[in-house]
């Protein structure tokens, strides 16, 4: 089985950590992978605006270094998705991409069989469903199970869990005015669950949310799922 890492824009730039725990976790499970040094970007930010034949010569370059993986595993429900979801219309290939590309959570429950790294991480914890991992990946229990079993964490339910937080890339951008008050929605329900860390598949999502509760004064601490689970 040969597994090729992705890291994203977001962990790679800004959140280099999460790359780092996820590294952690991988060898713990005894997991030989390989990440390739010329990986870039995927491509979604580009997509998302408009800009496809962009996003093609980007999506081209993905498909150079990692088509031959077995696999492709990144800590990301957003950019996963991008490969997932969206390669197969953008290049039109053989590559069986929506088989192949796995975010992290999802790769350990149900490739790996995997329902605990034996991590330990004494702290409340609520989960944010990111968009793309829920919706257009369909990931919502493999988090939780991984989470459940961290040994001392209590996991909280967050009211409206699946609600947006407003980031989506570029929609914060373009819309700041609703972005803003769909985070300040988020914010409030992640205060009112009594959690001290709020985790998710997406560092982007955490951003969004860190970044409002810092401005507004609330006593938000934001951890990626894999920092929690390389936790041992």
């Amino acid at each position: 089985m040969k597994i090729g890492l992705f890291i994203p824009c977001y962990i790679d730039q800004i959140y280099p950590q999460v790359g780092v725990a996820t590294v952690k976790i991988l060898k713990k499970l005894g997991v030989k992978f390989d990440y390739p040094l010329n990986q870039t970007c995927c491509g979604q930010p580009a997509f998302n605006t408009g800009y496809w034949e962009e996003a093609k010569t980007i999506a081209e370059n993905f498909k150079n270094i990692f088509s031959d993986f077995d696999y492709i595993v990144s800590p990301s429900g957003s950019c996963t998705s991008m490969v997932k979801n969206f390669y197969p219309e953008i290049l039109q290939d053989s590559n069986d991409w929506e088989n192949k590309t796995f975010e992290l959570s999802d790769f350990l429950v149900n490739v790996l069989g995997v329902d605990s790294t034996g991590a330990e991480f004494p702290h409340t914890v609520a989960y944010h469903d990111s968009c793309h991992a829920l919706r257009e990946l369909g990931i919502k229990n493999e988090p939780r199970l991984l989470l459940r079993n961290v040994k001392k964490l209590k996991l909280v339910e967050i009211e409206n869990s699946e609600d947006c937080c407003g980031f989506g890339g570029t929609f914060s951008v373009k819309f700041p005015e609703i972005s803003t008050e769909m985070v300040k929605d988020k914010v409030k329900s992640i205060v009112n669950s009594g959690a001290e860390f709020v985790t998710s598949t997406d560092s982007s999502c955490l951003m969004h949310i860190f970044g409002y509760a810092k401005r507004k004064n609330f006593k938000v601490k934001i951890i990626h799922i894999a920092e929690i689970l390389a936790n041992f």
